[in-house]
């Protein structure tokens, strides 16, 4: 499953290209560190993510 839009990326990197591996790579990084976010949020014993909880 895709998180980030390939489009709205593609508008942040200014003119510089990116293979698909690119965006695959970053999807996990983006699952992964939701991943950390929710640990962390439920272990505060919160049910809302945070920007601290990044």
């Amino acid at each position: 499953m895709a998180y980030v839009v390939k489009s709205a990326v593609r508008k942040l990197l200014k003119g510089m290209r990116a293979s698909d591996d690119f965006f695959k790579e970053l999807d996990a990084v983006v699952a992964a560190s939701c991943k950390k976010a929710i640990e962390r949020a439920k272990s505060n014993g919160r049910k809302t993510l945070r920007g601290t909880d990044l």
